[in-house]
């Protein structure tokens, strides 16, 4: 085995970086993830991002180091987490609940297994909401044990953000990954909704649910996504993009002040980043749109949790309780005129920005003290009702140290133009001296 540190110095790395390190042969996957977990279990007692920790994974390490030679891989030896609502093949999926079996998955989530084939080894499952809904898991922010890391994604984000883990899977329905992102200062990833195989995902609404995916930086975000899907992501000539509209959030809810100082600063960012701004006059339709996703949500996750409710409403948290009681207290009608205002909304955006990106507040400010509640997802309703690509950009800092994160709200087949501007964001991001309080 190699030295100690020189392990430590790959784990520093671009993912591409590493995966190519092991690709050449400088390290081994096993060595690799061997790594990975000690940074794992060295940070655990402290964050408690995990539910169970695969037994395989080192033998999975060295299937990828005995088939090195059979063609390139993109994530050869990269470690990924898997968000307990994704089944992992042999762990059981408990979404965070008493209420679900113990009872190991038989197979991959589809989303697993791409990871895999793309060469990557499961470390294990990460700490997830009950059901992804609000009730916190144990989970606690890398920056600061005793604040929120966020929901639902939250053992992704906090595994992420605290550097022991390269890539997460994660999944949003309202705001799920984008707000744990900003909280522990991740980079993140919502798909575009319908663009990605959901099966042997425990979601809560068909009609929001969506993959993400978390990872350190933005760049290495890209690579991952760009090889997860298969697709380039060079912005063509057709999403050259001159203007970045900048939405305040104040519409949805009270911006807290370091958050609304970094949203003041967005234009002079973008200027250093070479793109010009203007201010997205669009409040009276975000605020109908946040409304119809608590209807949707409400009515299609009281039809997804109906047997668990019908069986376990004791043991199920007051909130989730409320939502289903509204859900079913929601007409299907009801639902279906939220979601064709939602096409109208969708075409009323377009003929506004054109195919233009939105930057706005990730979440109504850093993490929240507290570990009884997970932070308000209001920020993302509108955004996941519209079924958008969403990328978390992280680099900013309160003066207390806490994360402050950026949504950049884009439009699905437009990946490639997102992913230019987060990029650039990110760097000026990361140079910012902290955001006053």
């Amino acid at each position: 085995m190699k030295e100690t540190m020189v392990i430590a110095e790959h784990l520093t790395r671009s993912i591409e970086d590493q995966a190519a390190a092991v690709g050449n042969g400088d390290v081994t996957a096993e060595e690799l993830a061997s790594a990975v977990r000690g940074e794992i279990e060295g940070a655990e007692s402290r964050i408690a991002a995990w539910v169970h920790l695969s037994t395989e994974t080192m033998n999975e390490a060295r299937e990828r180091d005995r088939d090195r030679d059979n063609g390139a891989l993109p994530l050869r030896g990269i470690s990924v987490g898997v968000k307990d609502l994704i089944d992992v093949a042999g762990i059981p999926t408990r979404a965070g609940s008493s209420t679900t079996s113990a009872d190991p998955a038989l197979a991959d989530a589809p989303c697993v297994a791409r990871l895999r084939e793309l060469g990557a080894v499961v470390q294990g499952k990460t700490v997830t909401t009950e059901f992804g809904y609000f009730a916190p898991g144990p989970t606690r922010n890398p920056f600061a044990i005793d604040h929120t890391p966020g929901g639902s994604s939250s053992g992704s984000a906090a595994a992420v953000g605290a550097g022991t883990l390269p890539l997460a899977l994660g999944t949003q329905t309202a705001g799920s990954l984008t707000r744990p992102a900003s909280f522990c200062g991740a980079a993140g990833m919502v798909f575009a909704h319908g663009t990605t195989d959901l099966a042997g995902v425990c979601g809560l609404s068909e009609s929001l649910d969506s993959l993400g995916m978390l990872t350190r930086t933005v760049s290495d975000l890209a690579y991952v996504y760009s090889s997860f899907t298969g697709r380039e992501l060079q912005p063509s000539s057709t999403d050259s993009i001159n203007t970045v509209f900048v939405w305040d959030g104040t519409a949805l809810g009270d911006i807290e002040p370091p958050m609304a100082r970094l949203i003041e600063q967005v234009p002079t960012l973008f200027r250093e980043a070479g793109r010009a701004t203007a201010r997205l006059e669009w409040d009276d339709q975000v605020r109908e749109l946040a409304r119809d996703h608590l209807t949707v949500m409400a009515h299609e996750a009281a039809i997804t949790l109906d047997a668990v409710y019908n069986q376990h409403s004791r043991t199920l948290s007051d909130p989730l309780r409320q939502l289903i009681d509204d859900g079913r207290n929601t007409s299907e009608s009801d639902r279906d005129a939220a979601l064709d205002r939602r096409e109208r909304a969708r075409a009323q955006l377009v003929d506004r920005i054109g195919r233009s990106i939105i930057v706005g507040p990730a979440a109504l400010g850093p993490a929240p003290a507290g570990l009884a509640a997970t932070g308000s997802p209001v920020l993302s309703r509108p955004w996941q009702l519209l079924g958008a690509p969403v990328v978390t950009v992280p680099g900013a800092r309160n003066v207390a140290g806490l994360p402050l994160g950026l949504q950049l709200i884009g439009h699905p087949g437009h990946e490639g133009e997102l992913f230019d501007v987060a990029i650039a964001l990110e760097a000026v991001l990361r140079a910012l001296p902290p955001v006053q309080d």
